[in-house]
């Protein structure tokens, strides 16, 4: 193993931490790997000793720092709520007691709800709604993988998980329990035939938690799916019509 330019480092986390680069972007309208940030965050855990922090009432022992000056950030973080340093919070987000990884980004105004997690470097966009207990999955290795991004305007419901750099395209809806992972068919079933993604739920896609038949040798059995059952309209803003979205396809909230 190269020895590790600890500067180098050092400079690339806190350039994380302030929000001026990113571990993935948006180019040309792809996402793209940012692959110097991604080894440095691996470089800082080999860097990095375990040591005790103390924050208010709370004891950790830990390799990384937690972020701290909400109020200069115009971030509101609610006890016990806890983000590593390395990550970055965007004016007005919200964060309710849940935790966010070192190399996460989280746009403008999201909410992430009681006890959800966003996991290392995982990509959050804007008006973002993780309901309680998501879990967005932490991508490190190898350090060109894409990590989960949810694009602005999606709201994932209750108990969700999205992990293996899946993308979830603006303005989706994802119903309570809804699993994805690379491999898992997400299926739209809102025309005469089925269109199958993979790794990706469309904008403004509306999506349930589905199953369908697999024969196996022992006999035919149902595998885990997510059928996308319906489109936001892109005319209506996210706060006012999603409970509606919801209730017309006869799924909660959460």
């Amino acid at each position: 193993m190269s020895e590790i330019d600890s500067a180098a480092v050092e400079a690339m986390i806190a350039r994380l931490d302030r929000g001026e680069a990113r571990v993935a972007e948006r180019i040309d309208g792809e996402w793209v790997v940012n692959e110097d940030a991604k080894q440095a965050i691996l470089d800082y855990f080999r860097l990095r000793q375990v040591e005790p922090m103390e924050v208010g009432p709370f004891e950790y022992l830990d390799k990384i720092p937690l972020k701290h000056d909400y109020a200069e950030a115009g971030v509101r973080v609610v006890p016990p709520a806890v983000a590593r340093y390395g990550s970055f919070l965007s004016r007005d987000v919200v964060m309710m007691p849940s935790f966010v990884n070192i190399g996460a980004w989280v746009g403008p105004r999201t909410m992430i709800d009681t006890w959800a997690t966003v996991g290392s470097c995982a990509q959050i966009g804007a008006d973002v709604h993780l309901a309680g207990g998501v879990g967005i999955g932490g991508v490190l290795e190898p350090v060109n993988a894409r990590p989960v991004i949810v694009e602005d305007g999606v709201f994932i419901g209750s108990r969700c998980a999205v992990t293996e750099g899946v993308i979830v395209g603006e303005r989706a809806v994802l119903g309570p329990h809804v699993s994805l992972t690379a491999s898992v068919p997400v299926i739209d079933v809102t025309g005469p035939d089925p269109v199958e993604h993979r790794g990706y739920v469309p904008q403004g896609a509306v999506v349930v938690p589905g199953t369908r038949p697999r024969d196996f040798p022992a006999g035919t059995f149902q595998l885990a799916c997510a059928l996308i059952i319906g489109w936001r309209s892109e005319s209506t803003d996210l706060k006012l019509s999603l409970n509606e979205t919801l209730r017309e396809y006869g799924i909660g909230s959460g």
